[in-house]
């Protein structure tokens, strides 16, 4: 009698209420006998695969608006989305990437016109704790790096991790020996060079002080030589410490100084580089 009855579909909102209580488990039982632990993760994969087809569509049908919004309000009012982070570990390779998928996906839905990823990392950006040292975790580093990316295209997500000492961290994380692991940190640290060059022409003095002064850390410590060697042959970034260095303030004029030195000094300038110097 009971294959004639099949069970109800999962609404959204239900989706994520039992993928909430799965990695509640999971992360809460990790003596659990390894059958019943390996069930659970095997249902938070398949439940993973469920939520990413309806915030993505099957490729036949489009993605419902409602049950985006539904999903993603669900996600982020509960914490849903911080016990996925610290279940990643945990899950295989399928279950990372729908993870991933689902995570990317998160950071641009509305609700209410709202991005209400934003509003959520504000308030958790201790989150960006967990995910940067996970480049440290060779099994992981991809899944953690591709997320990192999603979430620090919200300003005050990028913000934090700029002020913070894990840019210290990642000038040692672009010399993993692992080449796969050390593109992927490249492509992250990449964001933040372009991010920090939007900062250095701010409309706002504040912005553009700090902006050029953790620039200027950053490239003078001879820890991050290689980082500075690939800096100065930019000439678009030459081109903005030209424009500070007319800026009526004079500490970002001084802190400007000392970056645009480096320009100067370097032995190996590309010809443009050369051709502007000449005729600055």
């Amino acid at each position: 009698m009971k294959g004639l009855f099949k069970s109800k579909p999962r609404t959204p909102v239900e989706m994520v209420q039992h993928l909430h209580e799965l990695l509640v488990f999971v992360l809460g039982n990790t003596e659990t006998r390894e059958k019943k632990r390996a069930e659970k993760i095997g249902e938070l994969d398949k439940l993973l695969l469920d939520i990413r087809t309806v915030l993505f569509g099957d490729g036949q049908i489009e993605p419902n608006a409602e049950a985006c919004a539904q999903v993603t309000k669900e996600f982020f009012q509960k914490d849903t989305f911080r016990l996925l982070i610290n279940c990643l570990p945990s899950l295989d390779s399928g279950a990372r990437q729908n993870a991933t998928h689902v995570i990317a996906n998160l950071q641009r839905q509305r609700v209410n016109s709202k991005v209400i990823a934003s509003e959520y990392l504000e308030n958790n950006l201790d989150i960006m704790d967990i995910l940067v040292p996970g480049y440290e975790d060779s099994d992981i580093a991809w899944t953690y790096g591709a997320i990192l990316r999603e979430c620090i295209r919200h300003q005050n997500v990028a913000r934090y991790v700029l002020e913070s000492d894990h840019m210290k961290k990642f000038f040692g994380y672009l010399q993993n020996p692992n080449f796969d692991i050390a593109s992927d940190v490249q492509a992250t640290f990449k964001f933040f060079q372009e991010y920090n060059s939007q900062l250095l022409q701010s409309e706002s003095y504040i912005t553009r002080r700090h902006a050029v002064k953790l620039l200027g850390d950053m490239l003078l410590d001879r820890s991050n030589s290689a980082v500075m060697v690939r800096y100065v042959t930019s000439l678009d970034h030459m081109r903005i410490m030209m424009n500070l260095l007319r800026d009526s303030n004079k500490t970002i004029k001084l802190d400007t100084f000392h970056v645009f030195k480096l320009f100067v000094a370097n032995h190996n300038k590309p010809p443009e580089i050369i051709s502007v110097l000449l005729n600055y």
